[in-house]
């Protein structure tokens, strides 16, 4: 494979090093020890860059979820909703979701320039949030919905295709699941924040405190929105903020995180040729179909509140409850992560965090005890490790060239959202409070996502054990690419 440019591109060393490749690959940044330095240093300065992602991240999470909180106050009766119209109101928001995940992430890989595309698209999308706020019917919240959804979808693949592009195998597990933690954050401070403004702003200057929710998060996402252009990197040949050593190490890095065998794609082979990979590789739409069951597992995410007002407090008390399991799947899935991360595996750790999550659905399907559907709602959020996991999986899986996987992000992306489409409709208000129809879908889609699991896990093994025999036929000693298990 001729390599990318944005991964690849030569760079001349600096002057204060004299590249020597016959004395070792660190030579030119000034041997191991001053590149181990330089590499902590980089590292360091990219974490702090891009922990800006994980801010986005809340706010794009809270301006999809706010209808949740907003129906507990007023949404359904004020805009006049009946039968299944506030879940199609949810679902529609995926349908444009999907629509444009594909095409942006092909065009962003095409302009190299995160810093400037992300935020124009957040500033588009906390515009239209603020919008819902004025509506007076379904049609008008439908037509905000989708759109909202359109806007949106340029983040989360965007996001996860430029950490990898600066991010080794062993690195990146790591920050996506701290990326992830942006998510749950938003699950559970999205919830807080709805309760304060739902609960004092009702009647003032004659609005109805669900529109002023709208309102105020909307202009939060513009306002960040802004400040992002000055903080997000692009990518490590287009990164203006960079040395020219720390330039070089980046682009080192990719190189030799490729692996042996890397250099049989191809990256000139026009625009779309990377969509063509990916619609040609099998295992795309295998995870595809795994994420989608994984995705209607964790449906109840967006029924949170609806689950905690079960368990009999009032309204504001019932957002507030909404925090306390999403706090504790934060910590889980950090940790959980991160353990994956340094054994190198995947299959495992998923089926752990989805067991556990089968293990809460259960406890409420038997019982309407308080305490005990309460704790379930704690092991169902920790569930959520195992969505990190399978998008990590997928970085590690489909790892070159960018093109190809800048579109299996977002075709997985686009595709998982059929689960989310799906999953508005597990909730239905004649189910509850019990929901015991809803849960068993959830421990269903579970069983199935480990069943699939462990089929990709099988296959991936004989791929590497293919790629051992290759490098023994040919002599090769230096232990190549190998796909995580």
């Amino acid at each position: 494979m001729a390599p990318d440019p944005s991964d690849t591109a030569p760079i001349s060393p600096s002057k204060e090093h004299v590249e020597c490749k016959e004395l070792g690959v660190d030579v030119e940044f000034g041997g191991i020890e001053a590149r181990n330095k330089l590499e902590r240093k980089l590292l360091l300065k990219l974490d702090l860059h891009m922990s800006m992602l994980v801010l986005i991240y809340i706010l794009n999470f809270i301006d999809r979820n706010n209808a949740s909180a907003a129906r507990t106050r007023g949404l359904t009766a004020d805009l006049h909703l009946e039968g299944p119209q506030f879940a199609t109101l949810l679902s529609i928001f995926y349908v444009g979701y999907i629509m444009m995940q594909v095409p942006s992430n092909m065009f962003l890989n095409y302009i190299k320039k995160p810093s400037l595309y992300l935020p124009a698209c957040m500033v588009i999308w906390g515009v239209i949030s603020a919008l819902t706020g004025i509506t007076t019917n379904f049609v008008g919240a439908l037509l905000t919905r989708f759109f909202l959804g359109f806007m949106e979808a340029a983040f989360f693949p965007g996001a996860v295709f430029l950490i990898s592009k600066w991010y080794k195998r062993t690195e990146i597990g790591l920050r996506l699941a701290i990326l992830y933690c942006g998510n749950m954050i938003s699950n559970a401070f999205g919830a807080v924040i709805a309760s304060g403004i739902l609960a004092n702003m009702d009647g003032i200057r004659a609005q109805a405190a669900w529109r002023w929710l709208f309102y105020i998060e909307g202009s939060l996402t513009v306002t960040v929105a802004i400040m992002t252009v000055f903080v997000l990197p692009d990518f490590p040949t287009t990164t203006k903020w960079l040395t020219d050593d720390e330039r070089r190490l980046a682009l080192k890095r990719m190189e030799e995180d490729a692996g042996v065998g890397d250099q049989l794609e191809t990256e000139n082979d026009g625009f779309g040729y990377g969509f063509y990979l990916a619609i040609a590789d099998w295992k795309v739409w295998w995870i595809a179909i795994l994420s989608i069951a994984q995705v209607v597992a964790f449906s109840f995410i967006v029924y949170f509140p609806t689950l905690t007002a079960t368990l009999g407090y009032n309204p504001t008390a019932s957002l507030l409850l909404v925090a306390p399991p999403w706090i504790y799947a934060v910590i889980f899935t950090f940790v959980w992560t991160r353990h994956s991360d340094k054994t190198q595996e995947r299959f495992l750790h998923m089926s752990i965090s989805n067991l556990i999550g089968i293990i809460g659905s259960l406890i409420s399907i038997c019982t309407m005890n308080t305490a005990a559907r309460y704790l379930s709602l704690f092991l169902m959020a920790q569930s959520n490790s195992a969505h990190v996991l399978i998008t990590t999986w997928e970085s590690n899986t489909f790892a070159r060239p960018p093109s190809k996987r800048a579109v299996c992000f977002s075709l997985i992306n686009a595709l998982q959202q059929l689960g989310n489409i799906a999953g508005s409709y597990v909730w239905p208000a004649n189910w509850g409070p019990a929901y015991r129809y809803s849960y068993t879908i959830v421990i269903a889609s579970n069983v199935a996502a480990i069943a699939m699991t462990w089929i990709l896990r099988q296959h991936l093994k004989t791929l590497n054990k293919k790629l051992e025999k290759e490098e023994q036929e040919q002599g090769i000693k230096e232990k190549g690419f190998r796909y995580v298990l």
